[in-house]
């Protein structure tokens, strides 16, 4: 692994300078890596959209914010479940009748090792549909908004990624056969990350560069990630996992998306997370993506699978 960037320590949130002025928009912020991404932008005089499905949680979540950092932070929420395209098409329509700017949006929220398989109102396996087709669909209707702003596009992938079959299951995309909930995380996980360098490749390809896009992951942090969708056995060997010297707190999970939302001049063709073992803990710089991740000619079919399912065609 090449020396960290940023030196012995990684990245860290002492490298964000005021925030004044600026706004940003996250997805998933009731709880782990999202709350914390909010709270230190907040922090830094920024202004935070939180998109979440559960209201009366984020309305809760927003007293806390307040309460933990001061009054008069600009922290709002826009009503949005990722696992209905419907839902996507509404907030985004929200979000640009509200917000005037868009400096970072940051795809965070997620759903994974659901137990048997579901499928979203739209069709579409439900790790699949929330964690790639839901932000898919948003990060193309804001996109003008971003592009207008000079901003830029955070994916929060996961080291999952390198899990389950490696590629995307054209032939049976929604797991009827077969399904584990293993498989169809990391599938989903790797349709994020495939689609980010997918999209920088058509930008650049089209001749604009006022948006860059990053991806990265938390590593292993202390979410309620799986407490909340993995199977009695999952769950009960990640509680004990979780206080493990392997797993990290939810706030370091954060950095490297705040580091991607923030960071002057970083290298979009990267994808950073912590750089300790098996990339779960450690300083956060770059890790080394696997080459099947960059794979051209999947994430070529995988972006038009994306257009075709979502509806929605992205004009770049």
């Amino acid at each position: 692994m090449a020396s960290n960037q940023f030196g012995k320590q990684g990245w860290t949130p002492e490298r964000i300078g005021n925030l004044n002025g600026k706004t940003f928009l996250i997805t998933g912020t009731t709880s782990g890596t999202g709350f914390e991404a909010s709270k230190i932008l907040l922090s830094k005089g920024a202004k935070v959209v939180m998109l979440n499905r559960n209201v009366k949680k984020s309305k809760e979540i927003i007293a806390i914010l307040k309460k933990k950092l001061d009054n008069t932070v600009d922290v709002s929420f826009i009503h949005l479940d990722l696992a209905k395209q419907a839902s996507v098409q509404k907030a985004a329509q929200e979000i640009i009748e509200k917000t005037s700017q868009i400096d970072a949006l940051i795809c965070n929220a997620a759903i994974a090792q659901v137990h048997k398989q579901e499928l979203t109102v739209d069709g579409f396996e439900s790790q699949l549909g929330v964690n790639h087709y839901g932000h898919f669909k948003l990060q193309g209707l804001l996109y003008p908004l971003i592009e207008k702003s000079k901003g830029r596009i955070v994916v929060v992938g996961s080291e999952g990624y390198k899990m389950g079959i490696k590629t995307i299951k054209f032939d049976d995309i929604n797991w009827n056969n077969n399904y584990t909930p293993n498989n169809a995380y990391s599938q989903s996980k790797l349709a994020q990350i495939m689609s980010v360098y997918e999209l920088q490749n058509r930008l650049k390809n089209a001749g604009r560069s006022t948006v860059n896009v990053y991806a990265c992951h938390p590593g292993a942090s202390r979410t309620s990630l799986i407490k909340t969708s993995g199977s009695i056995m999952t769950r009960f060997i990640w509680q004990l996992m979780k206080w493990s010297p392997f797993v990290q707190s939810a706030e370091k999970g954060a950095y490297p998306q705040l580091m991607c939302a923030t960071e002057p001049n970083l290298d979009q063709n990267c994808f950073y997370g912590p750089t300790g073992r098996n990339y779960w803990t450690g300083p956060v710089g770059e890790c080394k993506l696997e080459s099947h991740a960059k794979d051209k000619t999947i994430a070529k079919k995988l972006w038009e699978v994306s257009e075709k399912e979502t509806n929605f065609n992205w004009n770049i």
